[in-house]
């Protein structure tokens, strides 16, 4: 195998990005992954208009770097502009580096780090600041190594498609997406290919990342992540690594009823990643295909036994087609404002599910050590261009020292301070407003038992929520997990919680805990709350829509005029990732039956007033009305902000308009 020392010479000077973030008329935002600190020239191309140019140094107020590793640098542009951009206009750009390891003391462009970064009849990458946003892009759960193909290269080639078609610039004007939103599960830190972990391991070194130690490790842990990486990574084999609870222990009976079983639940946990170098170099390896160009060729690691190899054989397969991707990938992410918040997969498998869990796992070093890191990359990667300005003057500092003394006391440090962090949900000013909850550490705990499920949001952050939407007539809501949900799931799920076993069936819905059900549904039927509510939402690995209206007692059993706002609860999941056919198959039909609107378990089950009205995605077999298809879904929306279509394009090309269906209507 090739040496990281043989490598460290070809690392590119970008290792990933740029990542457009925020497009306002008066300021710009830009994440980019560096091989060195770097100085940096932005000019923009307004039509009729003069040029604009901008450089920047690191450190200053416009332009952040953090040094990771020997070959490792984060930027972070935040740029303020004097003159306004043009609204509805494409405004094309070229961001130039000067790197401080280039003896030369060259500017380089796109054309020197990345060629095929701009799309057909563009000599640059372009931006589009919205008047009112028209149509948006959103989806969530994006597994590299998952054998669907990937959603995110679908939606690359529909941009690529309105660019070329013959009637491009009506097309451009009325459907070209102002916002990418991911909602959750961008990488999957607890389920990762043995290939795929190989390239992680092999990046640490090669990038020079400090080598992070472990005090008093677990019994079989290597003291360090160099440690780890030479002796083979453990591959296929970490979940002996992780923390277990003692079968003794009170908590661990709530959780896990008498089985030894890790803190760590994911049931594909074998190769969770562990070290905060780990974590890092994940995401370069998930959005750009630069990092992939300095590996060596793998093979298959003679210590595995046959069934792992037979494994690491099929992800080796998948991966390729993965990696095929990533050039579109980065395309995509370099000309769409791109909005992401966690989910549980960014972090690890149930995280925060129930008071119980978060009990287990933060009571153990190791565990807690494992969330930490996750976090503070997700902080680094995806958090910081959300709010770039609360960011850096929050956290900057605390990066900085994770990131130099990796398993020192200082980072034991920062993760206690990370761990206690609630300013993860933010507010884009867009036209309607761009709203994401942060529905992982804002948990309001269950009072009646521990091992119940957490409600997704607490009091307080639902009435940061309220405060948000006074005022508004219309708002985008991002929530990881669907607030209406499939409701044969969710009595599914409600069945194994009252059995003690929530863990068995992920059992997050936000109607599981009557505080933060009540909560929510208050603020929808709010006096001042806005008159529609997009609600964008992944996490479940299926797709669908429902129209939802909310009802007093009254109403709801006279069928009189709905109380408060239009609702469209709209799920797009996953980007890569999906159930398996038949049984998807028996759930959609098993919900359709069971709760249609005649049925009488649907009567007996009513709950909160409420009116469900589904929509059929157009050319899925046997009525369904669940659609299970990897893809990214599509929102066109009106000038009051409700949706004039909704639709799901799958990685196959193919586009699925959700159709209201009127005559399913059914009183919840």
């Amino acid at each position: 195998m090739q040496t990281a020392t043989s490598a460290e010479s070809q690392v590119p000077a970008v290792l990933a990005g740029p990542i457009l973030r925020k497009t306002l008329p008066d300021r710009l935002c830009f994440w980019l992954a560096v091989r060195a600190p770097a100085s940096v020239r932005l000019e923009l191309f307004p039509p009729d208009a003069p040029v604009q140019t901008h450089e920047l140094e690191p450190h200053s107020q416009e332009l952040a770097c953090l040094k990771a590793g020997e070959q490792l640098c984060y930027l972070m542009i935040d740029l303020h502009l004097e003159t306004a951009l043009p609204k509805e206009t494409l405004v094309g750009y070229r961001l130039s580096l000067k790197l401080s390891d280039d003896p030369a003391g060259a500017w380089q462009d796109h054309e020197a780090w990345a060629e095929d970064l701009c799309y057909p009849g563009w000599d640059t990458p372009f931006l589009r600041v919205p008047d009112k946003v028209s149509s948006v892009m959103h989806g969530s759960c994006r597994k590299p190594h998952s054998r669907c193909s990937d959603g995110l290269v679908a939606a690359d080639r529909l941009v690529a498609g309105l660019l070329t078609s013959p009637d491009a610039a009506d097309r451009i004007a009325n459907t070209l997406p102002e916002l990418l939103v991911l909602s959750g599960d961008q990488v999957y830190v607890d389920d990762v290919a043995g290939p795929m972990l190989q390239a992680i391991m092999f990046l640490t070194g090669a990038l020079g990342l400090p080598d992070e130690t472990f005090d008093g490790p677990e019994e079989g842990l290597p003291n360090s992540g160099t440690q780890l990486r030479e002796t083979g990574g453990c591959l296929y084999h970490r979940d002996r690594l992780l923390p277990r609870i003692d079968q003794k222990s009170t908590v661990f009976d709530v959780l896990f009823g008498g089985t030894n079983k890790p803190v760590f639940t994911s049931a594909h946990a074998r190769n969770h990643l562990i070290t905060l170098g780990e974590m890092l170099c994940m995401y370069l390896l998930v959005w750009s295909p630069a990092a992939w160009r300095i590996l060596p060729g793998f093979t298959v690691p003679e210590s595995l036994d046959d069934k792992d190899r037979d494994m690491y054989a099929r992800e080796q397969d998948t991966l390729r087609d993965f990696v095929e991707g990533l050039s579109g990938v980065r395309r995509l992410l370099a000309h769409l404002p791109t909005a992401m918040i966690f989910d549980d997969h960014d972090v690890t498998d149930d995280w925060n599910l129930s008071l119980a869990w978060e009990d287990a796992a933060y009571a153990h070093p190791l565990s807690r050590r494992v969330i930490g890191n996750a976090l503070i990359a997700y902080g680094i990667n995806q958090g910081w261009g959300n709010r770039p300005a609360r960011i850096r003057e929050d956290l900057e500092h605390l990066f900085e020292t994770a990131l130099a003394q990796p398993g020192s006391g200082a980072h034991e440090a920062v993760i206690d301070q990370i761990l206690g962090y609630e300013k993860w949900d933010f507010v884009w000013p867009t036209d309607p407003p761009l709203i994401a909850l942060d529905t992982r550490t804002r948990r309001w705990r269950s009072e009646r038992n521990a091992h119940y499920p957490s409600g997704l949001l607490d009091w307080e952050a639902a009435t940061d929520l309220q405060t948000h939407l006074k005022g508004q007539d219309a708002v985008l809501l991002v929530s990881a997990a669907p607030i209406f949900g499939v409701k044969l799931i969710e009595v599914v799920q409600k069945f194994f919680t009252l059995i003690g076993k929530p863990l068995m069936v992920d059992a997050e819905y936000w109607m599981a805990h009557p505080g933060t059900a009540s909560a929510i549904l208050n603020i929808f039927q709010h006096r001042d709350t806005p008159k529609h509510f997009v609600i964008l939402s992944g996490d479940v690995h299926y797709s669908f829509v429902y129209d939802v209206e909310l009802r007093n007692g009254h109403s709801a059993r006279h069928r009189t005029a709905p109380v408060g706002p239009k609702i469209w609860q709209i799920c797009s999941s996953g980007i890569k990732n999906k159930w398996p056919d038949r049984l998807i198959a028996v759930l959609d039909r098993g919900n359709r039956l069971a709760f249609s609107p005649r049925s009488p378990l649907n009567w007996l089950t009513k709950r909160r007033g409420m009116r469900i009205i589904p929509r059929k995605p157009h050319g899925t077999p046997g009525g369904r009305r669940i659609l299970n298809a990897s893809g990214i879904g599509v929102v066109e929306l009106d000038n009051q902000g409700a949706p004039t279509q909704i639709l799901q394009v799958t990685a196959d090309g193919k586009s699925h308009a959700f159709e209201r269906r009127e005559a399913e209507a059914r009183l919840d």
